[in-house]
């Protein structure tokens, strides 16, 4: 039988066969070290996999009164560039009316396209992993100025150490992952075991 949201276990075999979560000593731009890193796009280089999770992502908001409500007038939004294969494939799932997508420019979150005060429909933010919460808390606010609601939030994992909640809203996720972050080498377990180290991105 076919499960229409897979399991956390499940996704997280699909991201470890596509290289987007692997194991192992890592070191982060920031400094912190970590025995696990995740490089979601990896995962949507590919058509089957980006297919399944968005549309996994896209049942847990479907079955939310106030989301199927308002279907299909609402915005997909992305934070960041790296959340853009989410916010198309769940676009896609959900028939959403429109799509949208943020970025950073000069250490300030804005919208890539020119949007006017309260063009945006009712919005639901996804991104790929949510870390800290800090790119979702900023779209929001951007949202808000532009005279939208925020009815739904997720991402295809979430870390535990991020909030659970945005806005009143419920994050939604596919992973609730426990991320061991050290914030110094003294502290990290593999560097005491002195396995070899690899440096990455965010």
């Amino acid at each position: 039988m076919v499960q229409l949201i897979p399991s956390p276990d499940v996704v997280l075999q699909m991201l470890k066969r596509t290289g987007a979560f692997r194991e192992g000593h890592f070191v982060y731009p920031n400094g912190k070290h970590s025995p696990h890193y995740f490089q979601m796009p990896l995962a949507f280089r590919y058509y089957d996999t980006a297919r399944v999770l968005a549309v996994a992502l896209s049942r847990k908001f479907r079955v939310e009164k106030d989301i199927a409500s308002q279907l299909t007038k609402v915005s997909i939004i992305s934070p960041s560039s790296g959340g853009i294969p989410v916010a198309f494939g769940v676009r896609d799932a959900l028939n959403a009316e429109q799509i949208y997508w943020a970025e950073q420019e000069h250490g300030e979150r804005m919208f890539r396209q020119y949007v006017n005060q309260g063009e945006v429909n009712p919005c639901i933010i996804v991104d790929d992993i949510i870390r800290s919460g800090q790119a979702i808390d900023e779209t929001a606010a951007l949202v808000k100025k532009l005279g939208a609601n925020v009815i739904g939030c997720g991402a295809i994992v979430r870390f535990t150490s991020a909030p659970d909640e945005m806005e009143g809203v419920p994050v939604k996720s596919l992973v609730e992952f426990d991320a061991h972050m050290y914030d110094t080498g003294d502290a990290c377990t593999d560097c005491i075991k002195d396995v070899p180290v690899e440096h990455v991105r965010f």
